[in-house]
């Protein structure tokens, strides 16, 4: 049976133009566009069954809308504002409260939502919108630390100028040891990724004993050249030392360290001065940070160490020593980005108290 042609509805002055835009463009929220392409069609005469079928909705829908559309005009197919009991707590309030103590008798370090929730007799649903909205989150601790080195400044100065700008002809190297890398083996086989699966390991394992990682990173390509010893004392940094002279021969270098005593033994500064085209650059004090081979370590420990099964130390060197070879065969420049004074403005101890003793 075909539908009944329906009364057409008047369309305002002026409102043609802007219903025909709002059903084009993709700017506007869906529901307010399909608004519009209903109104459109019940101007055009269209039964209200018809395009109830053509928009996706019901006919009571659509009579609702012509007549918000015939009492309020373009006004009238804006969401109004729902009725409802007003937010009892502020999420502001909720914020504020979270970032005091908890009292002492709950005995605990920080809130969670529910113990908050409790205390304001609320939701925790509510305080876990609250702290959604201001980007609290109690559960999680970092650290930091501030260098108290007197020649912050002019440390911070030399390390960083050889990365933004390394003395023409030279090699820049980031020279550092990752000690105590355990060989660790698992104490059933590893369950493989599979579909909808992650990879699986047993909790517990079997120590073989450690390692050390020596390495010194070129700045400018990536490239890496190590070695893996059994410790990581001044005896062996300077078999390390030696073994980038081998790898460099005849180029000037520029070394960039940190404080680590085994790096200013008198057998190492000895060394050094007999080995004129080897400059060393200390960081900071608590500013290893600016070392970039402490970013390498951190990719090897990642894709190579720490998800990891090794029967022994030996097993454990060779495969680091795959993974060297590999990354030699892909590496990639390291770039350093921030200036001094970017670096500086931060290392700088804020002043959290004005209270003197």
């Amino acid at each position: 049976m075909a539908n009944r042609p329906a009364r057409a509805l008047a369309l305002r002055e002026g409102d043609l133009e802007e219903l025909t835009r709002l059903t084009r463009s993709s700017s506007v929220r869906a529901g307010v566009a399909q608004r519009a392409r209903i109104v459109l069609l019940a101007a055009e005469g269209i039964s209200n069954t018809a395009i109830a079928e053509r928009v996706g909705v019901t006919r009571t829908t659509v009579i609702g809308w012509r007549d918000r559309y015939a009492e309020s005009g373009l006004d009238g197919l804006v969401d109004q504002q729902r009725p409802g009991r007003p937010r009892r707590v502020d999420h502001a309030q909720i914020v504020a409260a979270t970032l005091a103590p908890p009292p002492k008798k709950y005995g605990v370090t920080h809130w969670s939502s529910r113990l908050l929730a409790d205390r304001l007799g609320i939701g925790n649903a509510t305080v876990a919108r609250a702290w959604r909205e201001y980007g609290v989150q109690p559960w999680r601790s970092g650290t930091f630390k501030f260098s108290t080195d007197p020649e912050l400044v002019a440390k911070v100065t030399d390390v960083v100028g050889l990365y933004l700008a390394p003395p023409e002809d030279a090699v820049v190297l980031c020279v550092d040891e990752k000690s105590q890398i355990q060989a660790l083996d698992r104490t059933a086989p590893m369950l493989p990724m599979q579909p909808h699966l992650i990879e699986r390991r047993t909790h517990d394992y079997t120590r073989h004993g450690t390692t050390t990682l020596f390495a010194a990173l070129e700045v400018a390509t990536g490239q890496v050249t190590a070695a893996v010893k059994p410790r990581h004392r001044r005896e062996e940094f300077l078999a390390f030392l030696r073994q980038v002279d081998r790898a460099y021969p005849g180029r000037e270098l520029h070394l960039v360290m940190d404080n680590y005593a085994t790096h200013k033994t008198p057998e190492v500064k000895a060394w050094l001065e007999a080995h004129p085209r080897f400059s060393v650059h200390f960081t900071p004090t608590s500013g290893s940070w600016l070392n970039l081979v402490e970013v390498w370590f951190g990719i090897i420990d990642r894709q190579a160490i720490r998800r990891g099964v090794f029967t022994s130390v030996k097993d454990l060197n060779a495969k680091i020593r795959q993974f060297i070879t590999g990354w030699n065969d892909r590496c990639h420049p390291f770039i350093w980005t921030k200036t001094p004074e970017q670096i500086l403005a931060k290392a700088n101890r804020p002043t959290t108290s004005e209270t003197r003793h």
